[in-house]
C-alpha cells in the first residue's frame, strides 16, 4: 500500500514538474519573441497557408494549440480576424502542438540526466545576469529541462509493479476504440492540456503498459478533449468567437472520425507503419500525433468554406448584438502578453478616434447652431466612457502580467491617456450644451467671432491628428511639433480673448455672447493641453512635457557621447 502511495505521488508530481516545464518554456519563448509575435500576428492574411504557418508557429511559441484557439477566439471576438482566418491560424495551431508531443517523446532517448543538467543552466542563468534577453532565454532552457525531469518522475511511477500490472490489465480488457478515445477526451479536458495528456501516453507506452494500438485512440481523444477549452473561453463571447470554437471542434471530430475509421479497419498495418518509422514506442506515438494533424489539414484545407457555413449554421447570428463592447481588446488575448500590448494601444487609438469625431460633431453644433447630431453626440460619449472603464480594468490586468520593463512603463503611461482622451470626450458633449443653452437663448456669434472660433479649433483639430500621430508611432521627433502647437492655442486664446474685450467696448457683442465665447476657447485650450500628454506619454508616463524633454535630452547626450569615444 505505502509503495503504491509512492508511486501516485511520483506520478502527480512528474506531471506537474512537466507541466510547469511546459509554462516556463513557453513564457520564455513568449517573451523573447515579444515583438516577433506582434509582427507574426500582422502578418495574417486571406492567404490560407500563410495563415496557417502563423497558427504553427505561434503554437511553438506558446507550447499549446488551446491557448493559440483561445487567442483566436479573442481576435475574432474583438472583430480583427474573419471566421475563415480563424479557421486558417486553428489547422496551423494543430500542427504547431505537435513539436511539444514529440519533444516529450524524446525521452525515451536516456536524455533525463542531460535535461536535467540543462535545467541547472537555465536557473544560473536568470540568477548571475541582469540581461534581460538572457533571462528569458534561460526561463525556457530551464523550462525544457524540467519537462524531462518530470517526464523521469513519471517514468519511474509506473515502475511500480502494482501500478503498472493494474493498469496493463485495464487497456488489456479495455480495447475498444470508442471508450479509448472516450478517455483520452475526458482526461485531456480534466487537465486542460493535450499534451500533459500526450506525456503520459507517451510515457505508458515507453513502460509497455498500454499497447501501442490502444494508445492510438487514447491520441485521437485527447485532440478533441483539448478543444474543451476552447468552447469554455467561448462563452459570452461574439457568435463568430462562439463559431471558432466550433470550427476547432468540428477539424478535430472529422479527423478523429477518419482516423478512427481507419485504424479499426488497418489496426495492425497502422502499428507495423508507425514501427517502421521509428525503433522508439514513446517516438512512434509523437509521430502518430504528427501524422493526424497534418494529414487532417491537408484534408481539409479545400473545404474551409464549408466548413465556416458548417459552424455558422450550428451557431445562429443573435437577434440583439448591438450591446457595448470593446474593439481590439479581449480577456482572451491576455494569455499572451506581446500581443495584448498592441492591441490595447490600438483600443486606445480607436478611443482618441471617436473623442475626435465627437469633438469636431460638437463643435459644429456651436457653428451651424443645429442640434441634429445631439444624440450621436450622447451616443458616441456613452461608448468613449464604456471604452474607457473597459481599459482601465484591462491595464490593471496586464500589470499582474510578466511584462518587459518597457512595456510595463507603457501600461502605466496609458493609464494617464486614457483619462486625458475621455476629458477630452467630455469636451464635445459640453459644446453641445454650449449650443442647446445659445439656442435656448437666441444667442448667436458675429461673423468675426465664428471666424475666431473656427482659426482656433482647426489648429486644435491638427494638433490632435499629429499628437495621435506621435503616440500610434512612437515618434519622438514630433515632440517638438506638438509643444509648439501648444505654445501656438495657448497665444491664439490670449488674442482672442482680447478680441473679445473689443468687440465688448464697441458694442458688437453682448456679454451673454462672450460668456460663451470664452468657454468655448477655454475648452479648447484644455483639449490641447490634453493632447499634449496624450503626445508625450510616449517619453513621460504622466505625459509631463518637462520630464519628457529632460530625458530625450539625456538619451541625445549619451549617443553623443558615444559617436564621440568612436571617433576618438
Amino acid at each position: 500500500m505505502t509503495q503504491l502511495i509512492v508511486s501516485v505521488t511520483m506520478l502527480l508530481a512528474g506531471l506537474g514538474v512537466l507541466m510547469t516545464g511546459m509554462k516556463m518554456l513557453s513564457d520564455g519563448l513568449e517573451r523573447s519573441a515579444g515583438s516577433s509575435m506582434r509582427k507574426l500576428f500582422g502578418k495574417i492574411s486571406n492567404n490560407r497557408f500563410a495563415s496557417i504557418g502563423v497558427g504553427a508557429v505561434a503554437t511553438i511559441l506558446v507550447s499549446s494549440s488551446a491557448a493559440t484557439t483561445v487567442m483566436v477566439i479573442g481576435f475574432v471576438n474583438a472583430g480583427l480576424m474573419t471566421l475563415l482566418q480563424a479557421t486558417a491560424i486553428i489547422m496551423g495551431a494543430n500542427i504547431g502542438t505537435t513539436l511539444t508531443g514529440v519533444i516529450i517523446a524524446l525521452s525515451g532517448f536516456s536524455l533525463s540526466t542531460y535535461m536535467a543538467i540543462l535545467a541547472f543552466v537555465g536557473v544560473v542563468m536568470t540568477m548571475v545576469t541582469k540581461n534581460d534577453t538572457v533571462k528569458k532565454i534561460g526561463s525556457a532552457i530551464t523550462g525544457l529541462g524540467l519537462m524531462f525531469v518530470g517526464l523521469t518522475f513519471m517514468s519511474d511511477a509506473f515502475k511500480s509493479e502494482k501500478i503498472s500490472s493494474t493498469l496493463h490489465t485495464v487497456f488489456r480488457k479495455v480495447d475498444f476504440p470508442l471508450v479509448l478515445i472516450l478517455i483520452g477526451i475526458v482526461c485531456t479536458a480534466l487537465f486542460q492540456s493535450s499534451a500533459a495528456m500526450t506525456a503520459i501516453v507517451v510515457t505508458m507506452t515507453g513502460a509497455h503498459i498500454i499497447p501501442m494500438e490502444s494508445a492510438l485512440f487514447v491520441v485521437l481523444g485527447t485532440n478533441i478533449g483539448t478543444c474543451v477549452t476552447a468552447i469554455l473561453a467561448s462563452f459570452g463571447a461574439s457568435t463568430n468567437a462562439k463559431r471558432t470554437a466550433v470550427i476547432h471542434l468540428l477539424f478535430n471530430a472529422i479527423g478523429t472520425v477518419l482516423f478512427t475509421t481507419f485504424i479499426w479497419i488497418f489496426k495492425r498495418q497502422a502499428v507495423h507503419l508507425l514501427a517502421m518509422m521509428s525503433g522508439s514506442e514513446q517516438m512512434q506515438v509523437a509521430l502518430f500525433h504528427v501524422l493526424f494533424n497534418v494529414i487532417t489539414t491537408a484534408l481539409l484545407i479545400p473545404f474551409m468554406k464549408p466548413l465556416t457555413r458548417l459552424a455558422t449554421l450550428l451557431v445562429r447570428d443573435k437577434k440583439d448584438d448591438s450591446a457595448p463592447k470593446m474593439y481590439y481588446i479581449d480577456d482572451r488575448i491576455l494569455h499572451t502578453p506581446p500581443i495584448a500590448v498592441a492591441q490595447v494601444l490600438k483600443e486606445v487609438s480607436h478611443m482618441g478616434q471617436m473623442a475626435q469625431e465627437n469633438l469636431d460633431r460638437g463643435f459644429q453644433c456651436i457653428v451651424d447652431g443645429s442640434l441634429t447630431e445631439r444624440e450621436k453626440i450622447l451616443q458616441t460619449e456613452e461608448k468613449i466612457n464604456f471604452v474607457n472603464k473597459g481599459v482601465a480594468r484591462y491595464l490593471i490586468k496586464m500589470a499582474s502580467l510578466n511584462l518587459p520593463r518597457s512595456d510595463e512603463k507603457l501600461v502605466g503611461a496609458l493609464h494617464h491617456v486614457i483619462s486625458d482622451i475621455e476629458r477630452i470626450g467630455d469636451h464635445a458633449e459640453n459644446f453641445l450644451e454650449e449650443a442647446i443653452e445659445m439656442q435656448e437663448n437666441g444667442i448667436v456669434f458675429s461673423d468675426d467671432a465664428l471666424d475666431e472660433l473656427k482659426n482656433m479649433y482647426a489648429k486644435v483639430l491638427y494638433m490632435f491628428e499629429r499628437s495621435m500621430s506621435v503616440f500610434e508611432n512612437r515618434d519622438t521627433r514630433g515632440l517638438k511639433e506638438i509643444s509648439d502647437l501648444e505654445s501656438e492655442v495657448d497665444m491664439l486664446k490670449k488674442v482672442l480673448g482680447n478680441n473679445h474685450i473689443a468687440r465688448l467696448n464697441s458694442g458688437n457683442c453682448s456679454v451673454e455672447c462672450g460668456t460663451h465665447f470664452n468657454t468655448i476657447i477655454a475648452a479648447l485650450e484644455r483639449v490641447a493641453d490634453h493632447l499634449t500628454n496624450v503626445a508625450f506619454s510616449i517619453k513621460s508616463p504622466s505625459g509631463s512635457q518637462m520630464e519628457a524633454m529632460e530625458k530625450i535630452a539625456r538619451e541625445q547626450a549619451k549617443k553623443h557621447h558615444a559617436s564621440k569615444e568612436e571617433v576618438q
